[in-house]
């Protein structure tokens, strides 16, 4: 879930109004600043800065910690193979609620994803398999988003919502026997669905400069908030990004 705020985000950015963007390479790097509340009790939630690179042309589209590899498109809906990396994990010092708990890593995902550009907005879909094989897991998402422009402003307000299977759950959100404890118990993820609301605005300071801001409210599903870990039952989340297009 991690990695989908500075990928979406930055895929708006990066899009240059009335551009063909597979008709020409492009190029960009830039800096991100990623603060998104985690599930987990009493965790040690920390600004991440990240480095932003997009990537664009005929074939292939980089975005963040995002991969495409462009399949024919028919009219209007648009196909790839997306590889994902995503910040998931954790590790048991991050919390002291999770001392004695093994780390949980962050995966690398590999999927497909389709997109229609209808009139009333875009809707997105991928589906994405664990390739690192940590939790061996699978997730859905599916979104639609609907980008509006005054001037130098772009908006782009959003629904998703994201299907996580068991596998998923219960390796970020479970307990297995060797790590329950007093106030612990053991517990089995099962799969779940997040639902989630947010809002991007982008701003062109110069045909090649871009700013963004991102902001994002998910409710977790059930399974999640079932969780011995967890002690919540949504986040919120802030990004903000800087973007030079060579």
């Amino acid at each position: 879930m991690a990695a989908l705020g500075l990928g979406s985000a930055l895929a708006q950015t990066s899009a240059s109004p009335g551009a063909d963007s597979g008709a020409a390479t492009q190029w960009g790097l830039g800096v991100g600043l990623d603060y998104q509340r985690r599930p987990y009790r009493d965790f040690d939630d920390r600004l991440r800065v990240l480095p932003l690179l997009m990537f664009e042309n005929r074939y292939l589209s980089v975005l963040g910690t995002r991969a495409d590899l462009k399949l024919p498109s028919q009219g209007l809906f648009s196909f790839s193979l997306r590889a994902r990396y995503a910040l998931d994990g954790y590790e048991a010092d991050d919390s002291s609620f999770l001392a004695g708990m093994a780390e949980r890593k962050d995966s690398l995902w590999l999927g497909g994803a389709a997109t229609w550009r209808a009139g009333f907005g875009n809707l997105s879909a991928e589906v994405l398999g664990d390739a690192s094989g940590h939790s061996q897991g699978a997730q859905f998402r599916l979104q639609l988003d609907r980008r509006m422009r005054a001037g130098a402003f772009g908006f782009t307000p959003r629904i998703a919502a994201h299907w996580m299977d068991r596998k998923y759950v219960d390796y970020y959100y479970g307990v297995q026997a060797a790590e329950a404890r007093t106030g612990r118990a053991f517990h089995r993820g099962e799969d779940a669905v997040n639902l989630e609301l947010g809002v991007r605005v982008d701003y062109a300071l110069t045909p090649r400069q871009s700013m963004f801001l991102d902001l994002s409210a998910t409710r977790l599903g059930n399974a999640i908030q079932d969780s011995p870990l967890v002690d919540r039952s949504g986040l919120a989340g802030v990004r903000v990004g800087y973007l030079y297009r060579f």
